[in-house]
């Protein structure tokens, strides 16, 4: 029998970030590479990656990565596992289209070229196990859930699904292949959470098309409609809509224009009408009436464009007054607040927005029918609720308890923890190291907790900075303390707070000198102890403190200096001499 692990390197107890690990006896197979987008709370951080220090060390064994679709939240991280080993990447076509986007766009996995398209038929037999693939319903085409196959039962990865028998091909679940899945033993079910609170049908195609349609069809100025990059369904919606209005449509940003040429490629997008499409610095050749402006944002997150709209800093667009923004994409719970902000600099413009789920319940993801209905198909002997926050990989549980599953056969794990298969049953196995790895700018993995914090200081308190001069030889300070500050305080009208803290610092500094021992750790640990509790006590705030202490070397530093340095250049030597008795001359002078 086939030892099997699972462990979830992220997408538990969170939106986003997906990365599962199944181990078949010596065999590691890697189901997606996703990244979540950073809330708020971190700051200037682009967004979060799973750790990936597990599969390097086990490179070897890895037998590749499978990518059940093309969103963000599934290939997002793909560049960064790539640029540190090479492992086979394995999705249906357009999948492996946008993923070689994500990967040629990081100059550290661009010469990556050991992709493999698969399609529903395929069966890839490692040895230790047999891959195959089942098509499954998503905001995107191509959606795939992946099977691996052992002698110990199947362990079924469900990816992002809903069930809806009306959407178009290439969006259809494969209800046939489901039930063959079902009809053999599906040993350990990881199926998808985010939606599990919610008893509601989501809104028909049909229904979001002519919302859609309403909306651009009462516009009075230019319509901008935010997508994600990978919702092809929906930027397929708002093209026909466009066309049916005879709109003057622009793709704006480089991901738009690349992800709706593959698909139209694919033929997984359809333009019937071609003199529709513009170029985006045409706009302004006609009337603001004819324009809808198609953006999707970089890495799919639109959210970030529409606020460079706002603030005038976008390259091409500027939002002004009749402007119609409207997000045709449901955004998740921890945007929440950034939605709001932006919608905010939006009126703020001279805008209005929309967004479409305020509307309608759209949603790309299995609501608790549809999620019962897919373990009553599969009947799993386990299940390993995942993709979601914490609340909803509980209602899951739930859920399945309804259809008889007992609690023992359900794992609500944590990020790293891995559990093990004995006669069916799920035992615990151990924890492997998942932590977050945050992406900022070309820095990977270099921004930590304390670096956050740092942050979070700097933008609520600002920061104080002094600056000091000493002589450590003499035991003397050489130029009394300067201070500055930046997102502290008014300096001009903090004169009096600014001048007293100059004068505490001396006062510690020339204390400390009077002292047999010198560190410049513990010196400048007592400036920022003094200053902390000092501004603390007149502001109540706490800015970050920095010390800067500068030392000074003094005639007799430099005599010593000079005299132990050796010389067989008699001419330098004698020069040096003759610069020593000027000085020495002109101190002579001065005393007189």
């Amino acid at each position: 029998m086939a030892e099997i692990k699972v462990t979830p390197l992220g997408g538990v107890r969170e939106f986003g970030k997906n990365m599962y690990v199944v181990e078949v006896n010596e065999q590691i197979f890697v189901l997606d590479a996703g990244l979540k987008y950073a809330d708020a709370g971190m700051l200037g951080i682009d967004f979060v990656i799973p750790s990936i220090d597990y599969l390097i060390e086990n490179s070897e064994r890895v037998a590749g990565i499978f990518l059940t679709h093309g969103h963000a939240d599934s290939i997002g991280a793909l560049p960064y596992i790539l640029a540190e080993m090479d492992v086979p990447v394995f999705g249906s076509e357009l999948t492996i289209e946008l993923a070689k986007i994500n990967v040629k766009n990081y100059e550290a996995s661009r010469k990556f070229d050991n992709f493999h398209i698969i399609n529903e038929d395929a069966e890839i037999d490692f040895g230790q196990a047999v891959v195959s693939f089942f098509p499954t319903t998503h905001t995107i085409p191509e959606s795939m859930g992946i099977v691996i196959g052992t002698d110990s039962g199947n362990v079924v990865y469900t990816g992002d699904f809903r069930f809806d028998p009306a959407v178009a091909e290439g969006y259809k679940t494969n209800m046939r292949r489901l039930a063959e899945i079902g009809s053999s033993k599906v040993l350990a079910l990881l199926s998808s959470s985010p939606n599990a609170m919610s008893p509601i049908q989501s809104a028909s195609e049909q229904e979001i098309y002519d919302k859609i349609f309403d909306y651009v069809d009462e516009a009075q100025g230019r319509v901008i409609i935010a997508c994600n990059s990978g919702n092809i369904g929906r930027i397929q919606q708002s093209i026909d809509v466009g066309i049916k209005l005879h709109k003057k449509i622009a793709f704006s940003g480089q991901d738009t224009t690349e992800i709706v040429a593959i698909a139209r490629r694919l033929d997984k997008l359809k333009i019937e009408d071609e003199q529709s499409i513009i170029d985006i610095k045409a706009i302004n050749d006609y009337a603001d009436r004819e324009i809808m402006i198609l953006e999707t944002g970089r890495m799919g997150e639109p959210l970030k464009a529409l606020g460079d709209m706002a603030n005038h800093q976008h390259p091409t667009v500027s939002i002004k007054d009749k402007d119609i923004v409207l997000s045709v994409t449901t955004p998740s719970l921890a945007y929440e607040t950034t939605t709001a902000r932006i919608e905010n600099e939006v009126y703020k413009a001279g805008g209005v927005m929309k967004l479409l789920g305020s509307d309608l319940k759209i949603s790309g993801h299995a609501n608790a029918r549809d999620l019962q209905f897919m373990l009553d198909i599969l009947n799993p002997k386990n299940l390993i609720p995942i993709q979601g926050e914490y609340r909803e990989l509980r209602a899951h549980a739930e859920l399945a308890m309804e259809l008889g599953m007992a609690p023992e056969q359900i794992f609500i794990a944590k990020n790293g923890e891995t559990v093990t298969f004995q006669e069916d049953k799920m035992i615990p196995a151990g924890v492997i190291p998942a932590e977050n790895v945050m992406i900022d700018g070309a820095g990977v993995g270099d921004i930590g907790s304390v670096v956050l914090r740092d942050r979070k200081v700097l933008s609520e308190d600002g920061i104080f900075i002094a600056v000091i001069t000493i002589s450590k030889n003499d035991r003397n300070i050489i130029s009394k303390t300067k201070v500055h500050t930046k997102g502290f305080v008014y300096a001009k009208e903090s004169h009096d707070l600014m001048q007293e803290a100059s004068q505490m610092v001396d006062e510690a500094v020339t204390e400390y000198l009077k002292g047999k021992d010198f560190d410049w750790s513990d010196l400048k640990g007592l400036i920022r102890d003094t200053l902390g509790k000092y501004l603390y006590e007149q502001t109540k705030r706490r800015p970050v403190v920095l010390p800067v202490v500068m030392e000074s070397r003094g005639a007799q530093d430099l005599t010593k200096y000079s005299g132990n340095k050796k010389s067989n250049n008699k001419p330098n030597q004698n020069h040096k001499n003759h610069n020593q008795n000027k000085g020495h001359n002109k101190n002579k002078k001065k005393e007189q």
